[in-house]
């Protein structure tokens, strides 16, 4: 055991001397969070900015319309024509337009609303808040003059106690967390490419340390071959915890980014995919003949992996397909195991969810095992 510890110690003293180890290994999942904010952080949270058209005249429920409109919370309303509304949505000045078409009024009071367009670049997510509330209203004009299609005294009777009836309401304001929450995933969607990679160069020193001889004069020593493996998987495993705990308490303290998992939840699942990706390290350079085909491999699975896996963005975007295909990948269910967490989800109840990681890195370290076993080239290795 105490030359195992000698070999941890050395290959920390080794890394650790090199400027460039500091970058690669602590740098990089800060700017994994930086990048994070950068995306998930500039969107505002202010008002929507509506710009409306109105083709029917003064007609009075027109106006009402409009008026409603701009009542609505975190609305506002701009009043502009349409080569205007459709300059201003596409340089993002607008974020959506309503327009008012001739015979509006009308069809709302013959009970069947029409001649109302709702426009935007960007889609539902912009245009649902203020298409449900506006149907609302309409709905409920709509049924007055549909009850009252052919008396229009009674009409505007029930019409004007309708805008004067009194409503109570009690709002609540709710802390949205929907964009921390993206904003986590993808940091530790980064940081699990980060340790990959970390794993990876970190076994990748067993190769190089055969190609120039200092393998060959360890075993001279005391220094079994497996205890000179264990103990780069054991150095490797120490860089990775740091790793963890570093980017974790920065995301917290230093970028005030609460994930909603505690801090034990969290470093636990992460320290399991981390035994996941010390093995596929293993089973890379188990097939690796030398330090150059090791950079390649690492490059021809971890980053395709880690973009299939939503690493990058979020895999919901992605086709049916290749979520399927992400399904077999440690990556993904290492993210499904945070967005549970999440979620409200107990550790214990994600059982399915850690056994597979601990298969992945089961089924990784046994493969590179017998690949190392019947392998003549790195026999010395085991």
């Amino acid at each position: 055991m105490n030359n195992v510890l000698w070999i941890v110690r050395r290959s920390l003293r080794a890394t650790f001397r090199k400027k460039s180890s500091w970058i690669v290994y602590f740098g990089l999942p800060v700017a994994g969070i930086l990048l994070s904010m950068l995306v998930y952080g500039s969107s505002s949270g202010g008002d929507l900015k509506i710009g409306v058209i109105n083709q029917d005249g003064d007609r009075a429920l027109t106006q009402d319309a409009i008026r409603f409109v701009e009542g609505l919370n975190n609305v506002k309303v701009t009043m502009t024509d349409e080569a205007s509304l459709k300059k201003d949505i596409a340089s993002g000045k607008l974020d959506s337009g309503l327009v008012f078409e001739p015979g509006f009024a009308d069809s709302v009071r013959e009970g069947h609303p029409a001649h109302l367009n709702l426009v935007s670049a960007k889609g539902a997510e912009v245009t649902s808040y203020v298409k449900s509330m506006l149907d609302s209203y309409i709905g409920n004009v709509a049924s007055i003059g549909l009850a009252t299609k052919d008396d229009p005294q009674a009409f505007e009777s029930i019409y004007a106690d309708y805008k004067q009836a009194g409503f109570k309401l009690d709002a609540r304001s709710l802390e949205d967390t929907s964009k921390v929450k993206d904003m986590t995933n993808q940091t530790i969607g980064f940081l699990l490419m980060f340790l990959l990679f970390s794993a990876v160069n970190m076994t990748e020193l067993i190769i190089k340390e055969r190609e120039d001889r200092t393998f060959l004069r360890l075993l001279s020593s005391p220094v079994s071959a497996r205890a000179y493996v264990f103990a780069n998987v054991l150095c490797t495993l120490v860089i990775q915890l740091l790793q963890i705990v570093v980017t974790l308490l920065l995301m917290k303290n230093v970028f005030h980014i609460d994930s909603g998992i505690p801090f034990g939840e969290m470093l636990g699942t992460l320290l399991l995919f981390s035994l996941t990706s010390i093995g596929l390290s293993l089973l890379l350079t188990a097939f690796a003949k030398n330090s150059k085909n090791a950079g390649a491999l690492q490059n021809l699975v971890i980053t395709p992996t880690c973009l299939l896996a939503g690493c990058f963005f979020p895999a919901e975007i992605m086709p049916d397909t290749v979520r399927k295909i992400a399904n077999f990948l440690p990556q993904r269910w290492m993210l499904d195991t945070i967005a549970k967490l999440q979620d409200g989800q107990s550790f214990g109840s994600l059982a399915l969810n850690l056994v597979v990681l601990i298969a992945f890195a089961t089924a990784f370290t046994l493969v590179a095992i017998y690949r190392f076993s019947r392998n003549n080239d790195v026999r010395q290795f085991i």
